[in-house]
């Protein structure tokens, strides 16, 4: 006999194919993909600057920002992320965040990652709505890094991901659901340099690139398989510092999707939606083939190339080594999915602790996350200090 999810359950798979961006109504030309869980910022302080991580200070959560990263941390550096993910939808999701790093020599550093979201009870019903299954669904990465100075302000990383997700096995409307898993690597390009201006001013600024979830796809169903959030990351930062206990950086990260764009299908007399593309690529394509593609396959042209950017921007004020408060804003295109939202957050360090918390409130009626609040709790030398030497 087939089974059908409940509703309840559907509406939670929906939030786990696309928890970025789930809508009452997604848009024609919002880009989807698998696992994307994997486009999460998982910390608290990543999320109090409106994601724009790429400039900030290096600390352990700089394995998910960019790895490179790492030789810049200190020597070594713990961290654990709680969030209630998505409390609005459903009650029993959450996401966790654990990561960590050690310095192996003055050139190298190893880092690593468990990022889990847990979606709770689905159940599936067969036709006559009785009780045929009930699990507990989740999806998982397990990261590897490594990272190398290859000069005095300059470091290169890989990372390596195993992806693994868990969304049900079952059949709804003709389609056999099952347990997807992938493999992954990123590639991050970083550096930072400090000045010395006074005796009581420095400066510091930072840049990065990072391509992330590159790897095979997933397959979910035996439809189609799905590409996996590849992406692209560009950031900076800009650090003005008093003296050595107070400090303010300026952030600003860039990021886009290297998946394929939706092309725009052919209607037909009755209205129906064909098979046959009318404007676009197909996006039935090649892993390699996307990543090169998907920077001119919109089928709206440039205008709508520069519509898959994504912006964000913020600060981080560090005063006496132990209090942080961070701001920031997040935006993306209304027909990409229409994430726009404002961010906050605080920190306090004690000795090696530092506890941070991170608010986030859609500003766009669309996006159905609502006030998500994050938690870390890390662990960091007295020489660091947050991230700074």
């Amino acid at each position: 006999m087939n089974t059908r999810i409940s509703t309840p359950a559907y509406t939670l798979i929906l939030a786990a194919l696309f928890p970025l961006f789930v809508t009452a109504q997604i848009g024609r030309s919002t880009i989807t993909t698998g696992a994307s869980f994997l486009l999460l910022s998982p910390d608290a302080r990543t999320t109090g600057v409106a994601e724009a991580g790429t400039g900030l200070v290096p600390d352990a959560n700089s394995v998910f920002t960019n790895a490179a990263k790492l030789n810049f941390a200190g020597e070594k550096g713990l961290s654990f992320s709680y969030t209630p993910w998505m409390r609005q939808l459903v009650k029993d999701e959450h996401l966790g965040y654990l990561t960590a790093f050690h310095r192996l020599s003055q050139r190298e550093a190893l880092g690593m990652s468990i990022k889990y979201l847990d979606m709770g009870e689905i159940t599936f019903r067969d036709e006559m709505g009785n009780l045929s299954q009930r699990y507990n669904a989740g999806e998982i990465s397990i990261d590897a890094s490594y990272s190398r100075l290859l000069g005095d302000h300059f470091a290169m990383a890989l990372t390596a991901r195993y992806i693994h997700s868990n969304l049900g096995s079952g059949a709804y409307n003709g389609l056999d659901m099952d347990r997807a898993n992938a493999f992954a690597m990123d590639v991050g390009l970083y550096s930072e340099k400090s000045y010395i201006t006074l005796k009581q001013f420095s400066k510091r600024f930072a840049w990065g690139i990072n391509l992330t979830n590159i790897g095979t796809k997933l397959n979910y169903t035996n439809a189609k398989e799905s590409f996996l959030p590849m992406n692209l990351r560009m950031g900076v930062g800009y650090g003005l510092n008093n003296d050595p206990d107070n400090r303010l950086t300026l952030l600003l990260d860039v990021t886009k999707l290297l998946v394929p764009s939706r092309p725009q299908y052919r209607v037909d007399e009755q209205g129906n939606v064909t098979a046959e593309i009318e404007k676009g690529k197909d996006p039935d394509r090649s892993v390699p083939s996307a990543l090169f593609t998907s920077f001119f396959d919109a089928p709206g042209g440039f205008s709508e190339e520069l519509s898959e950017f994504t912006i964000s921007g913020g600060f981080e004020f560090c005063y006496y080594r132990q209090f942080f408060i961070r701001s920031g804003y997040f935006y993306e295109n209304p027909a990409k999915g229409n994430r726009q939202h404002f961010a906050a957050g605080v920190g306090l360090r004690v000795k090696s602790l530092q506890i941070d918390i991170g608010y986030l409130t859609p500003m766009a009626r669309r996006y159905s996350v609502r006030n998500e609040l994050k938690f870390t709790l890390s662990f960091h030398p007295m020489d660091v200090l947050g991230g700074e030497k």
